[in-house]
């Protein structure tokens, strides 16, 4: 598995000419760069941007300014692109190369940095002005069930004897989602509706969900793929690896009881999943990389092909995430969000390079762009639970709310935030940007 040095752009000394980027509370310092989809409010063509401070540099205007002459040609004709697929088919390396560019043109007290600022008017668009997209097109998406936790509280629900299914603690489970119905953060979401059971055995009756849910997630963009048939070794995992972003899978639990077997989840997640418009990339990551999950005694070890002394090492991620609600009663009112629960990415029982390893290993043809999702994040205690299934324990301890209103699951208007962070003495905190979307009623 590849180990980046790190290096000047990791410094957390360096400043930009981009002031708002020097904020200690900001997602976007020099040190974080990451990529997305933006579109100019007066223009139909997207753009591939770089995330600085409350800013955008327009990859596609720097790229025509000459600040990219000195990468591969493949690469600045990947830079105008309308989507991130291209610059995720050239692989990490090239991607690495943009980061470096980019970051000497948006720091302070650099040639690039001081030319930059004297066409910040044409490279650089304020947040307010711009809407955001998913950041690549997304043509497979399969969501894991990586969480320990989470797992042990669900299956606790439903078999209090026997939570964990026998090959949970010898494979990364997961099922292929809907990469259709994949949409941008702050996009509204539609109540689905679809069958369910007042009792286990039925008869059903369709109607709007009555137990919808969201999950809290970190998903994970393909770089380069492989040929089908072929599989990805976890020691170059993370070499297919491009980038991170926050997940909401929202589910409709209710819908999800009733279909889930004998075959997985359906209609009760095929609706909406909701994405981060930025791809955090790993060598932003690298500072804030940590051990894989540590096995309790008596677990199974890994099988080999998804064992790896590098992976063991620093496989996982040290990442805060949150989950913040709205409801629209607090909007009316005027007040702000009030935080559910947090929670550690660094829980997970299966790291990402594991998933993607797993997941190609019977052959599967993974491609530049398709989207891999952790599953629900929870930890070990009550307010670190990734959904409101496992927060209000399958509705007998409702969420009470500071406006006193409560939640078992969500209601009409409910409008669910994700954040997540990485923090480490000796280098700057980068962040993911808002992953949000609100519930709308379902349609008569």
């Amino acid at each position: 598995m590849t180990q980046l040095q790190l290096d000047d752009t990791h410094d957390p000394s360096a400043t930009s000419w981009v002031e708002s980027a020097n904020g200690a509370d900001t997602d976007f310092p020099l040190a974080n760069l990451p990529f997305g989809i933006f579109r100019h409010d007066v223009e139909e063509r997207p753009r591939i941007g770089i995330a600085i401070g409350d800013h955008v540099l327009d990859c596609l205007a720097a790229t025509r300014a000459g600040f990219f002459g000195d990468v591969d040609p493949a690469v600045r004709d990947a830079l105008q692109s309308w989507t991130l697929n291209p610059l995720m088919a050239l692989g990490r390396a090239d991607a690495r190369a943009v980061r470096r560019v980019a970051h000497r043109l948006l720091s302070a007290g650099t040639a690039e940095g001081s030319r930059a600022r004297s066409l910040s008017a044409d490279l650089l668009a304020s947040n307010t002005a711009i809407g955001m997209r998913v950041p690549a097109e997304i043509g497979d998406y399969s969501d894991f069930y990586a969480s320990v936790n989470h797992a042990t509280n669900v299956g606790s629900m439903f078999r209090p004897h026997h939570p964990l299914l026998p090959n949970y603690k010898w494979m990364p489970i997961g099922y292929h989602g809907r990469a259709s119905s994949i949409v941008a953060s702050g996009t509204p979401v539609r109540r689905p509706r679809g069958q369910s059971v007042a009792s286990p055995d039925g008869p059903p009756s369709v109607g709007p969900s009555a137990r919808m849910d969201y999950e809290l997630e970190v998903g994970a963009f393909v770089a380069r793929g492989n040929r089908r048939g072929d599989v990805i070794p976890l020691s170059v995992a993370e070499d297919h690896l491009f980038g991170l972003c926050l997940v909401n899978d929202w589910s409709a639990r209710d819908l999800q009881q009733w279909e889930y077997q004998p075959l997985g989840p359906f209609l009760s997640k095929s609706f909406a999943t909701t994405v981060s418009p930025w791809v955090v990339t790993l060598d932003a990551l690298e500072p804030f990389r940590t051990p894989a999950f540590v096995r309790p005694p008596g677990d199974p070890a890994p099988l080999p092909y998804l064992d790896d002394a590098t992976d063991r090492a620093r496989g996982g991620f040290g990442i805060t995430l949150e989950v913040w609600l709205r409801t629209a009663a607090m909007r009316a009112a005027g007040q702000p969000a009030e935080r559910l629960s947090r929670g550690d990415f660094g829980s997970m029982y299966w790291t990402l390079a594991q998933m993607l390893t797993h997941h190609a290993s019977a052959g599967c043809n993974l491609q530049s762009g398709d989207l891999i999702a952790s599953g629900t994040v929870s930890g070990p205690d009550r307010g670190s639970r990734g959904c409101l299934l496992e927060l209000a324990w399958r509705g007998q301890s409702p969420v009470t709310l500071s406006t006193g209103e409560s939640r078992v699951f969500l209601h009409d208007g409910d409008e669910i935030t994700l954040r997540g962070w990485c923090e480490r003495e000796g280098f700057r905190r980068i962040g993911f940007g808002d992953c949000s979307g609100e519930v709308l009623p379902a349609l008569a």
